[in-house]
């Protein structure tokens, strides 16, 4: 059996690692494409260096990167014939990845496996105006075999006439993620920023309908700078290179009051949203991992596709109603803590057993 991993985001190593750590344990024959669709040190190259992932392919980035990812990633499965291709996620790698693959289908190397996996398949916000939902559709509809991490995505699938015999509820990867980088979780990065534990709020924003509309990520930043300075909290912003470049494009100025600071590995943000009292967040990840962290999460979104933190209470929709965050705070801060991890555990082995079912 030999797999092939695709990847090229921050999300995507980090959620891919266990089962990359896997393979290498098991001495599965495995190799790794890197597209390099996040270029910047600090949201990609330090997270391969931080887990020891060494691609074999590192692809240069190019200006049509959708396209030229796609004849580049074709060549290299049909040079190396790859009995199952993993993709994780909805960037626009995995659609890359997908898209390749449908490329070769009629054209299949002398491989009678040669399938798509989806990791993280059947997450769906409903909203087509994301780019991501899109790629996530078109990657599940392409694959061979998906892995929802919820029954709830699974439904999903189904009701998008995906067989069902082609989807399995396995749970997410980055409880695996989580667990195996737990021991190196330490409280060096609060001692560095002068913080006590869960005595401070933690902020990101880096999604283009928030950081891309000068009215909005105006309006967030002075949100914020005023939450600090009334409340006497200090407010972590890990601020992601677009939103950076965003903040000095509209000449935003009234952020003096938040702490911000550059983007972070994985052990020192892990212990940063462990901590913090209450995240504030328009990621999808950060949701998930303030879920099993047990730390209460406020997303800027009209909408998630990780309905299951809402239905357990750990995380809220608050859009960019101003109002409506500062009413959730005292919602959230409130919050007794109690609910259940619903990623699972033990992901990666479950994977690597279902692979092994599918090889032939």
């Amino acid at each position: 059996m030999k797999i092939c991993f695709v990847l090229g985001t921050r999300p995507e190593i980090i959620k891919l690692f266990p089962l990359i750590k896997l393979c290498i344990q098991k001495k599965i024959r495995h190799f790794i494409i890197h597209t390099g669709q996040h270029y910047s040190y600090m949201m990609d190259k330090k997270f391969l260096e931080d887990f020891n992932i060494r691609p074999k392919y590192s692809l240069k980035r190019d200006k049509s990167f959708i396209t030229s990812t796609i004849n580049k990633i074709s060549a290299i499965y049909l040079k190396e014939k790859p009995d199952f291709i993993i993709n994780q996620g909805d960037t626009n790698t995995v659609l890359s990845s997908a898209l390749a693959f449908n490329k070769l289908e009629l054209k299949k190397p002398n491989n009678k496996n040669f399938k798509l996996v989806h990791v993280e398949s059947g997450l769906r916000s409903y909203d087509r105006s994301m780019p991501e939902e899109i790629n996530r559709i078109i990657a599940d509809q392409l694959s061979d075999v998906l892995l929802a991490p919820t029954s709830e995505a699974r439904k999903n699938l189904i009701n998008e006439n995906i067989s069902k015999q082609k989807i399995y509820v396995v749970g997410n990867t980055i409880s695996d993620a989580i667990k195996l980088n737990s021991k190196k979780i330490n409280l060096k990065i609060l001692k560095d920023l002068n913080l006590k534990k869960k005595n401070f709020f933690l902020l990101t924003l880096h999604r283009p309908d928030m950081v891309d509309n000068k009215k909005n990520l105006t309006n967030i930043i002075n949100f914020f700078s005023n939450l600090s300075k009334k409340n006497n909290i200090d407010i972590i912003f890990p601020i992601h290179p677009r939103t950076q470049k965003k903040i000095k494009l509209f000449k935003i100025k009234n952020f003096n009051s938040l702490k911000i600071i550059n983007p972070c590995n994985y052990y020192d943000f892990l212990s940063l949203q462990k901590n913090s009292k209450l995240i504030f967040t328009d990621s999808g990840g950060i949701q998930e991992e303030a879920c099993i962290l047990k730390t209460p999460c406020i997303t800027m979104r009209k909408n998630t596709e990780r309905p299951e933190t809402i239905k357990i209470k750990s995380n809220v929709l608050a859009g960019y109603n101003l109002n409506k965050i500062n009413i959730l705070i005292n919602t959230m801060l409130k919050s007794k803590l109690k609910w259940r991890n619903p990623y699972g555990k033990n992901v990666s082995n479950k994977i690597i057993k279902i692979l092994k079912k599918n090889y032939r």
